[in-house]
């Protein structure tokens, strides 16, 4: 599908342990947020028409091109999904309409003094990954579709594989469905430019108000090897959505399995 005219947003802080696990709970410190378990803030990962580094399509395919310089890059493991998005007359965000979801590896590397998160999430082409495929999506609440799919990831290395993040159901989310989606309409709206958050409205504008928005909706906890192992060149990373009614967390492709396959350069 081809995204380069829609913005990319990010959801951080959306699964229990993950900040933690990733080293980064001290960087929204001063971040208050309503509930306990409320995510942290959105960040972007693509803006069109930008001409700041984030105004690079950096979301590859197969392929996952680490920097150059010692990275200390790990597999974030997350379901992405689009939506249309509904403006007022005042160019407010009034509504989400989710259309279709797939799998992706919003790739983070851990950037000691990175002010924003954006700046530790796209360093160049191929720096985030997305599915083979995309499911389309019936009902955006429960009963619908997403309810019977899990998220997992493995890195095989030197021919063995290990699991990276946890399988988990995507119900596991801490905000999904409607209660994400307003929560993500706020945020567009209201999020201010503060500590490691940006100002999303402003992104907004300045991307001339795309009719769509990719979401990332949150990583998943790692497993014992993502959570001490960075990625290397010659890594392949697998991330996979499946209906657990028809499919099992393996490599085998199906019509209703969503496979993201990236190999580490």
């Amino acid at each position: 599908m081809h995204l380069q005219e829609t913005i990319c947003l990010g959801v951080a802080g959306n699964f229990a342990h993950h900040l933690e696990q990733a080293g980064e709970l001290e960087d929204f410190k001063n971040v208050v947020t309503e509930t306990v378990d409320a995510p942290k803030g959105i960040f972007p990962f693509y803006l069109p028409h930008s001409d700041s580094f984030l105004g690079l399509y950096s979301i590859g395919t197969d392929t996952l091109t680490l920097p150059s310089y010692e990275a200390n890059a790990q597999v974030e493991s997350e379901i992405a999904v689009l939506f249309d998005i509904v403006y007022d007359s005042d160019n407010q965000v009034i509504d989400l309409e989710a259309k279709q979801f797939t799998t992706f590896n919003d790739c983070t590397i851990r950037k000691e003094g990175a002010k924003k998160i954006s700046e530790k999430k796209s360093w160049g082409v191929n720096s985030k990954g997305i599915g083979d495929k995309w499911i389309a999506i019936d009902s955006f609440k429960e009963g619908g579709v997403m309810d019977h799919y899990h998220l997992c990831s493995f890195v095989k290395r030197d021919g063995v594989v290990h699991p990276y993040g946890v399988d988990a159901p995507l119900l596991a989310y801490s905000y999904f469905y409607t209660k994400l989606k307003d929560w993500l309409i706020d945020k567009m709206n209201t999020q201010e430019d503060f500590g490691p958050l940006e100002n999303i409205a402003e992104h907004l504008k300045a991307s001339k108000y795309p009719k769509q928005v990719l979401i990332s909706i949150g990583a998943t906890a790692y497993a014992e090897f993502g959570e001490h192992n960075y990625l290397k060149s010659g890594d392949e990373v697998y991330v996979i959505a499946y209906d657990i009614r028809s499919d099992d967390a393996n490599f085998t492709p199906s019509r209703t399995k969503v496979i993201l396959h990236q190999k580490v350069s």
